[in-house]
């Protein structure tokens, strides 16, 4: 019923759920050492259950949309999601339900993907209607978004919790009827330095040296985001902390 479903939907949207199964679009390469990472080995990937489709994952990086916001802090959650669509080939030319919308495929797991463009504070408008519109359960809808409480170019997979005083987030939860029970991908900016504001704060841009670590960053983060959807949430978990202890003692 949930297949059949989802594929009356899109027939609605214009683009056939086949479309999620075989199209797999080559973009202008953005994040150049991302788009050649790998998919993990295929003995280490837990073997499909027999007769049992993967369940269609949403995918949603958080931002500010236009130029001026563009790399910003704000805005890892946004570049996640176009280092994901870029590294598995997915198009996100089309809009639907107010955010930058691509489907396509990482192995053979149906994603959608999707950056909200309604601005950071009402990113809820736009997850809630993608939620209700394709039916998509709150376990299989992976939220990225900044986080001024990791330290910078870490990251953090968790699969529930509140919003942690982002307003983004806020807006996505209320928007869920206070759900609360949906995986996030936290991407650490560090805190503001000296008296700076959050609010300036999160809308400044990376200097040279900051942009070198988050695209390691981005290739761990796309690594996890297989891992989860390929393995299952525990997997991408322990991807996510021995990666993120790697890194810190390096």
């Amino acid at each position: 019923m949930f297949f059949r479903a989802l594929a009356a939907a899109m027939r609605v949207l214009r683009f056939p759920y086949s479309s999620i199964l075989s199209s797999r679009r080559t973009t202008t390469p953005l994040f150049p050492s991302i788009a050649s990472a790998t998919v993990p080995a295929p003995d280490t990937m837990q073997a499909p259950k027999p007769g049992l489709e993967p369940k269609p994952w949403l995918l949603v990086g958080l931002g500010n949309p236009g130029k001026i916001f563009r790399k910003t802090r704000h805005n890892v959650g946004f570049e996640m999601i176009e280092a994901i669509a870029q590294a598995e080939g997915i198009s996100m030319s089309s809009v639907q339900f107010k955010a930058l919308f691509g489907n396509g495929l990482i192995a053979n797991v149906p994603v959608m993907l999707a950056k909200p463009q309604t601005f950071m504070n009402a990113s809820g408008e736009s997850v809630g209607s993608l939620v209700s519109y394709f039916n998509i359960p709150l376990n299989q809808v992976l939220l990225i978004y900044d986080d001024m409480d990791l330290p910078f170019g870490t990251l953090r997979l968790l699969p529930k919790g509140g919003h942690g005083g982002h307003n983004g987030m806020r807006s996505v939860i209320d928007h869920l009827k206070g759900s609360q029970d949906f995986p996030r991908l936290r991407i650490g900016i560090g805190r503001p330095p000296g008296i700076m504001g959050p609010i300036n704060f999160v809308l400044r841009s990376f200097n040279r040296q900051e942009r070198e670590e988050l695209e390691s960053t981005f290739r761990i983060g796309l690594e996890a985001v297989r891992i989860l959807l390929l393995q299952g949430f525990n997997k991408g978990a322990t991807f996510v902390n021995s990666a993120k202890s790697l890194k810190q003692r390096n």
